[in-house]
């Protein structure tokens, strides 16, 4: 066995109404004034509303930020640097899906060691903790941002769509509330909950793979794998619900450390180019990706299928090509194009877009190493 290390920094708390427990942690993080990051879509739907009466009965004061896009850029960023360090707050919490709780990461890295997002691109390049705690309460079962290590930022001047890795920029709070995800679109919570089974499944496979990722991802991809269908179908269900949104944050610690693969690599750049959904670009390049990587899966593709082919075990006639179809029975059965082209993604980007990945470090830990000139096929494969 080789070596690995892990921890769990985050304080969690789980459970159906759980949202309002949100004055004890504040408490517990010595907040005085909290600085609350969403969207629109959040407060057109009355969730950020929520979030500030329950702070307000608390005693505390905060300071509403909810200009953040779907793919936030660093131009973003910075207006929210500005918003933050004007406010005074003394805390960040991270309302939403990915693009929240990256802005959050991102304005608390910066309020903390100065300079601009792209000075902190790649692993390892942020100097230490920073000042302010970070509260983090998903309202998708899909990024795991509210337990992993990266900010994921678009530089809007390039399309590059960087990430900066760090564990001091994790969350320290965590509040998992299943009501919070009931009210998603169904397309929303079919990209989300694909985007979260991609996550336990790549860092499966991942060449950082380790005994504790091996745990949270198998962990994560029975809960979600056992409950997307039914939870795109019904997501009034407290149990399909629940088990989503655990199952995500699972996933999340297990690609925190384990890190992800040529999906996330190649996913990047699409939406970074294109504007196309996080969730959806990933969706799309499963399938043909999971297929490269047959020869490099070391039995782990039959674990995969288990979890994911509803009803179905797989046998002694086992082959990697059929976990490929089931994944691509599951993009079907929850409206996912099946080709780049259909979402608007054209050939005479294919070469940008590749040394775009090539840059991830995804790309490294990948199970069955690849050149750009893999990249580029993948890419032209799917238009």
């Amino acid at each position: 066995m080789k070596e690995f290390n892990f921890k769990v920094p985050q304080d969690i708390v789980f459970g159906q109404g759980a949202l309002n427990k949100l004055p004890e942690m504040l408490k517990e993080a010595k907040c005085g004034s909290v600085f609350l990051v969403a969207d629109q879509g959040l407060k057109s739907v009355g969730l950020v509303d929520r979030a500030e009466e329950i702070i307000s009965k608390a005693g505390l004061k905060y300071y509403e930020f909810v200009d953040v896009g779907v793919n936030p850029t660093v131009g973003n960023v910075n207006i929210a640097l500005d918003a933050y360090n004007a406010s005074g707050c003394d805390s960040i919490m991270a309302l939403g899906g990915g693009g929240p709780m990256d802005v959050a990461k991102a304005v608390a890295l910066l309020a903390t060691h100065g300079g601009n997002m792209l000075d902190y691109a790649g692993f390892g390049k942020v100097p230490g903790p920073t000042k302010m705690p970070i509260i983090a309460v998903p309202t998708t079962a899909g990024t795991g941002s509210e337990v992993s290590a990266s900010s994921v930022i678009t530089d809007e001047k390039t399309n590059f769509k960087m990430a900066a890795i760090s564990y001091y920029i994790c969350p320290a709070y965590v509040i998992l509330d299943p009501e919070l995800v009931m009210t998603l679109p169904a397309s929303v919570a079919a990209a989300c909950g694909i985007d979260a089974f991609i996550h336990a499944m790549e860092a499966y496979v991942s060449k950082m793979a380790s005994p504790f990722t091996d745990a949270m991802a198998e962990k994560a991809m029975k809960m979600i794998g056992g409950n997307i269908r039914q939870f795109v179908a019904s997501r009034n269900n407290i149990d399909y619900a629940s088990n989503m949104l655990v199952g995500s944050t699972f996933a999340g610690m297990a690609f925190a450390w384990g890190k992800l693969g040529n999906i996330h690599a190649m996913s990047h750049p699409v939406s970074g180019f294109f504007h196309v959904a996080h969730g959806v670009a990933n969706a799309i390049l499963m399938p043909t990706i999971v297929e490269y990587n047959a020869l490099a899966d070391n039995g782990r593709y039959r674990v995969i299928y288990d979890c994911i082919a509803q009803g179905k075990k797989a046998g002694d006639d086992f082959k990697p090509q059929m976990l490929v179809d089931v994944l691509k029975e599951l993009n079907k059965d929850l409206g996912i194009p099946a080709k780049l082209s259909d979402v608007g993604v054209t050939e005479d980007k294919v070469g940008v877009m590749s040394r775009d990945a090539m840059k991830s470090v995804n790309v490294v830990v990948n199970p069955r190493q690849t050149t750009i000139k893999d990249i580029e096929a993948l890419y032209r494969k799917l238009l």
